[in-house]
């Protein structure tokens, strides 16, 4: 047993090391330069986008759920552990500095995750039960003309939903939550999830969505403002803490002092690696999503799509990562992970109100990503055994549901971490081949609307 740990952490260190995470930063440096920095010039049409009324509402256009719906579903399962846990676990390894790396990743993330969604849109197709079909799986078969590519990813994306992200990492990070803030015996917690989770799932994508547009804006609206609640109390001090931020990134000795051991390399590494965990640029999750909104625009739902690593990592994960440095959590013995940034929120407001807030959020958003990554691994079971297998794997989800809070099982998480890993891998290649179709598909839509606009205007000056 000893020999298959060390085994499995060797490879989840090669999978997880430099070459894949330079993968991941270069793929979003290379189409956002490509895409004339699209985040950024285009980033208020895409925000305007997601709070236009017209989002919300179900269309004509092809599709299973609004693009608002989509966004969510998407969010719900990115916004999840990493957002709490996963901060702290990057700055707890790699100091505050990490943070700093955390945002590089996810402005890059931002141009990747606009091509994953807009592809996903081009050549997503419908089943044979009439519902939308879409993801890397389309886009590497049809787009690339690479079956074999798209059956790798789609095998990896049910290993994920079924062993890592989807199902163990999330169970016991609730139940866990519940029992020491709570104390609210495991089987309790086992049962009340086991069951929301199937009446959830049950009803596929629009039960999954509808349930993902409620509690996912709600709870990060929620967690936003219990930080700014930190930050407000503390306001003196956050120029401070985000010169640290800064200065740690590039010189670890400026948080840590002296000869601890930890390089400019080291922090970039748990800085960037927390980052795509934490909201999936580049690994091929939620164009899978994507894929279900009712649009007839790529380019549209890409720019949607595009916000939630924005809202992820921009602003839920800054949130969480500046209340813990502020407050000095990150540096306090004995703390890690949901422990400290539970300690981080309980300072910050002085009281135990904050413990609670980051507990029935951690609570939530480990619940959403557990009902869309159901989503996710059933979409891939589709793609790879059709649609008859979709109960079948619905109801093997659920099991594992059930069971999972009562394991603890490191391996599987070596292995998911493997799996996750290897599953972004297929996504990049297509990504990269495809980029060609995302920058000619951007370059129409923009033609085309700058055209409509000129066009209108000549005719409100003749008027």
């Amino acid at each position: 047993m000893q020999n298959i740990t060390e085994l499995l952490n060797t490879m989840d260190s090669l999978v997880w090391g430099p070459p894949l995470l330079i993968l991941l930063v270069g793929t979003g440096l290379f189409l956002t330069f490509r895409l004339g920095a699209l985040q950024v010039v285009h980033l208020p049409k895409a925000l305007k986008l997601v709070f236009s009324p017209s989002s919300r509402k179900t269309s004509s256009n092809t599709g299973d759920v609004s693009p608002f719906a989509a966004l969510c579903t998407a969010l719900s399962a990115t916004i999840g552990t990493g957002n709490i846990v996963g901060v702290a676990t990057a700055i707890t390894a790699g100091g505050p500095g990490a943070l700093f790396w955390m945002w590089v990743a996810a402005f890059f993330g931002m141009a990747t995750k606009y091509a994953e969604a807009l592809l996903a849109i081009k050549y997503r197709v419908i089943d044979e039960n009439g519902q939308m079909a879409g993801g890397p799986m389309y886009y590497l078969e049809r787009g690339l003309n690479n079956k074999l590519l798209a059956q790798m990813f789609a095998l990896f994306g049910i290993g994920v939903a079924f062993f890592g992200i989807g199902t163990f990492a999330q169970v016991n990070a609730i139940a866990d939550a519940a029992m020491l803030t709570f104390d609210a015996p495991v089987w309790v917690t086992a049962t009340i999830l086991t069951i929301l989770v199937t009446v959830v799932t049950l009803g596929g994508i629009r039960s999954i969505a509808a349930v993902a547009s409620r509690v996912v804006p709600f709870m990060a609206v929620l967690y936003i403002i219990t930080s700014i609640s930190v930050i407000l109390l503390n306001l003196s001090e956050i120029p401070a803490v985000i010169s640290l931020i800064i200065d740690s990134a590039f010189n670890p000795a400026a948080a840590f002092g002296g000869a601890t051991g930890i390089t400019v390399l080291m922090v970039m590494r748990n800085g960037v690696a927390r980052g795509v965990f934490s909201n999936e640029s580049g690994l091929g999750s939620a164009p899978i999503a994507a894929a279900a909104a009712q649009t007839d625009s790529c380019v549209r739902q890409g720019l949607i799509a595009m916000t939630g690593t924005f809202f992820d990592t921009i602003i839920v994960c800054t949130m969480t990562g500046i209340v813990i440095v502020l407050t000095g959590a990150w540096n306090t013995p004995g703390l890690a992970g949901a422990a400290m940034t539970n300690s981080a929120f309980a300072m910050g407001l002085n009281s135990d109100v904050g413990k609670y807030a980051v507990t029935i959020g951690l609570m939530f958003f480990a619940f959403t990503t557990i009902i869309g990554w159901n989503y996710y691994g059933e979409r891939c079971t589709a793609y790879l055994f059709g649609v008859k297998a979709i109960k079948p794997y619905r109801f093997i989800y659920i099991a594992l549901i059930a069971c999972g809070a009562f394991l603890k099982l490191e391996l599987i998480w070596v292995l998911a971490d493997i799996v996750n890993g290897l599953m972004a891998i297929p996504n990049l290649i297509g990504l990269l081949g495809l980029s060609g179709v995302v920058v000619n598909e951007t370059r129409e839509f923009f033609a085309k609307e700058n055209a409509q606009k000129a066009t209108a205007g000549a005719v409100l000056t003749e008027m």
